[in-house]
């Protein structure tokens, strides 16, 4: 019932003999498809969750609108005018610079997306929703379930690390957790800013999410494991232009006002900005 077409899918009418072909390639990770279950005209099996993307986002296989779209290697987010594409990027245990999200912002709006692989059957959006919902909690933010675009997802009120009111209370930010399961991946989406907080700018910010895509490959990647980010030089030359002349507004900003440096994420967003992650590193 929640089959998604298929692109390059071979017409078989009067053409006896043409090979039907499934997924190429894939492998398993304790995923195997049941005797008996259902399966697309592509080959993966048909899942509950699949109705929560009848809209998107989509696969790499499937037949998403037509758009232009930043190829990032795993994923691919949408181009559009009025919509800015960070890359978030955190250090590994070299010490080195590894893109580990992308986060478009748009307006007073931002989401920040990561995709994962997973296994064909669902049930890991649900493991990251428990993981999210206690780490929220010990940071001392609260959490509560709600039933979303997507399907379940997690709303929360996420302390904002070095503020607070004049009377001493912390302050925190409302942030939404969306996911979805799709053909062995799950893509993860963080909102903040206006999106989180303002139901007429919401279905904005859902659109972004959903005209994502998911290029999964048929490389093994154990479930959990983010699929890899990689940002052509071109893209890397101009983000590193527009970095520069940020730090040096900011710069001027700070110089004018007597002001010192404020802490930064890893990522070069302040802990407070819509694009920065409740722990301040770069990632949710």
């Amino acid at each position: 019932m929640f089959g998604r077409r298929r692109k390059k899918r071979k017409e078989e009418d009067g053409r006896a003999g043409a090979p039907r072909q499934g997924a190429a390639g894939a492998v398993s990770f304790d995923n195997e498809v049941h005797p008996g279950a259902a399966a697309d005209p592509g080959g993966e099996p048909v899942k509950e969750a699949d109705r929560y993307r009848s809209n998107g986002p989509w696969d790499a296989a499937e037949e998403a609108p037509e758009l232009k779209r930043m190829d990032l290697g795993g994923i691919r987010v949408p181009q559009e005018q009025g919509t800015e594409i960070q890359v978030n990027v955190a250090q590994d245990a070299q010490g080195k610079q590894k893109a580990i999200g992308v986060t478009l912002v748009r307006g007073k709006s931002a989401v920040q997306v990561q995709a994962f692989a997973a296994p064909k059957s669902s049930g890991l959006w649900d493991e990251m929703r428990e993981e999210l919902r206690e780490q929220v909690q010990k940071q001392g933010g609260k959490v509560e379930d709600h039933d979303g675009t997507f399907g379940p997802e997690l709303k929360a009120l996420v302390p904002v690390p070095g503020r607070t009111t004049e009377d001493g209370r912390q302050l925190a930010q409302r942030v939404r957790f969306i996911g979805v399961d799709g053909p062995r991946w799950v893509l993860r989406g963080v909102i903040r800013g206006e999106g989180a907080a303002k139901p007429e700018v919401m279905a904005e910010v859902e659109k972004l999410f959903s005209d994502v895509v998911v290029a999964r490959g048929d490389q093994p990647v154990p479930p959990g494991e983010l699929l890899p980010i990689t940002v052509p030089k071109q893209v890397q030359e101009q983000m590193a232009k527009v970095a520069q002349a940020r730090a040096a507004q900011q710069a001027q900003a700070r110089r004018a006002n007597g002001q010192g440096t404020p802490g930064t994420t890893p990522n070069g967003t302040r802990p407070d900005a819509p694009g920065a992650s409740p722990n301040g590193s770069g990632q949710a």
